[in-house]
C-alpha cells in the first residue's frame, strides 16, 4: 500500500507554464490519474494552449476567485466552490481575464494522465 500526504505549497512551480502549477500527481508518482494546482493571476491562463484530449476527461475545482473557461459555444463563468467539467474532444481554455480583480486558485484532475493535449484553434468569424 501506498500513502501520500502532500503540500502544493510546498512543491515547486512547473516551469514554462503560463500560471503558477504545483503537479501533485508528479510528486506522488501516480501512473493513472493527473492531479494538480493551479494560481492564476489576472491575465494568466491554466492550460498552455487553447486545447482538447482524445480521452482524458478533466474536471476543475475553483477553490477560491472566479474561473473563466472559454469554449467554441460559450464562455462559462465557474465560482468558488463549483466544478467545471471538460468531457473527451471538448475544446476548452481556462484563464483569468485581465480585468479580474483577484486571482484564482484551482485543483484540476484528469484521467487519463497520459493523454497528449490537442492545440485547438477557434474558427475566424466571417467579416
Amino acid at each position: 500500500m501506498g500513502y501520500h500526504q502532500i503540500d502544493p505549497d510546498d512543491l515547486d512551480a512547473t516551469p514554462d507554464y503560463p500560471c503558477d502549477r504545483r503537479g501533485v500527481s508528479d510528486a506522488a508518482e501516480l501512473a493513472a490519474l493527473h492531479l494538480a494546482t493551479y494560481e492564476m493571476e489576472p491575465g494568466e491562463q491554466l492550460p498552455r494552449v487553447y486545447h482538447y484530449h482524445d480521452r482524458r476527461e478533466e474536471a476543475f475545482y475553483v477553490v477560491s476567485g472566479t474561473l473563466h473557461v472559454e469554449t467554441p459555444d460559450e464562455e462559462y463563468v465557474v465560482e468558488t466552490g463549483e466544478v467545471f467539467v471538460a468531457e473527451p474532444e471538448s475544446p476548452h481554455r481556462a484563464y483569468n481575464p485581465e480585468s479580474a480583480d483577484e486571482s484564482v486558485r484551482v485543483l484540476g484532475t484528469g484521467a487519463p494522465k497520459s493523454d497528449i493535449a490537442h492545440p485547438y484553434e477557434p474558427e475566424e468569424s466571417a467579416e
